[in-house]
């Protein structure tokens, strides 16, 4: 079983007030309001914000002068289609330079230009979360659709990073051994990143998840997002539940808000992550504050385990 902190998450009133989705809480009661809380009914985020839980104190985030970036498209003969990414160097490096890569992965409805809450990929790999600057990594980002990062009948997401982004990255000096390979996301990208890392843990060298958009059956998922996986097999395949000890030898981060609706399971993954995986829970929603309070420790881990 993992290892990590966990902040306590006190149990409250709430009181509903308010126009739009929460006035039809109103009246409800008390059994209207649990209903909510579990998700049976909508609205359940707008209550954690209400009883502040999804509240997290914002880092104050300081960077290096900014490394250069480029952005570019492929076609990709996996996912069928052109696709676009960015490749971003940290400071004082440039094409050329020989660095350890993160395959940063965005999350649903996003795309290469996005894959990060609130700073941009040159920002990420010039960020300084203490008292020094991360060391030197470069960052790539890539477009990967709405399937989870798992493949379709026609696309396949994971085949076109491990096939054809990472050899693209590696022509240019990145991630090649020595240098390391790290994966790294958010939502629906960190549980790419989980799912890229089981599925090949000899190049990936250590995964960082913020949020990361777990379910525990396959009814979850197509109820939620009948998108997600292809089939009852597929997500069998590509549960990460299921097949977390892949992980036993590979350094793991995982961070979930308490109040995230993806928290149950991602509390399941816990449960049987490999010991002395670093899992934080702690206040907070699925929301973009969340995600930014928890991207500077995930970049430290990934620095001190690439590097």
């Amino acid at each position: 079983m993992a290892t990590g902190t966990t902040e306590l998450h006190s149990r409250r009133d709430v009181l509903l007030y308010g126009t739009g989705a929460l006035a039809t809480v109103l009246g409800l009661g008390a059994v209207g309001v649990e209903l909510i809380r579990v998700g049976v009914l909508p609205g359940q985020q707008e209550l954690h914000q209400l009883a502040g839980d999804c509240s997290v104190v914002a880092p104050h985030l300081d960077y290096s002068a900014l490394g250069p970036s480029f952005s570019s498209t492929f076609y990709s003969q996996a996912r069928h289609r052109s696709v676009g990414y960015t490749v971003a160097y940290p400071p004082g490096h440039d094409r050329g330079s020989a660095l350890p890569l993160i395959v940063m992965l965005h999350g649903y409805g996003g795309n290469h230009r996005d894959a990060l809450s609130g700073m941009s990929p040159a920002q990420a790999v010039a960020l300084e979360p203490g008292e020094t600057a991360l060391p030197p990594m470069a960052m790539v980002t890539v477009d990967g659709g709405g399937g989870y990062w798992n493949p379709h009948p026609g696309d396949d997401p994971m085949a076109m990073v491990i096939d054809e982004l990472l050899p693209r990255c590696q022509k240019m000096g990145l991630g090649n051994g020595p240098q390391r390979v790290g994966t790294m996301g958010i939502s629906m990208g960190g549980f790419g990143a989980l799912l890229l890392a089981e599925k090949y843990p000899s190049l990936i060298s250590a995964v960082a998840a913020i949020s990361p958009a777990v379910w525990t059956t396959y009814a979850q998922a197509h109820g939620a997002n009948a998108g997600a996986f292809a089939s009852p097999q597929s997500f069998s395949a590509n549960d990460v539940v299921t097949h977390a000890a892949a992980l036993r030898d590979l350094p793991v981060r995982v961070a979930s808000g308490l109040s995230d609706p993806f928290h149950p399971g991602v509390q399941a993954l816990a449960d049987v992550l490999p010991r002395g995986a670093e899992v934080t829970f702690s206040n907070g929603c699925h929301t973009g504050p969340y995600f930014v309070s928890q991207e500077p420790a995930s970049l430290s881990f990934l620095g001190r385990h690439l590097a």
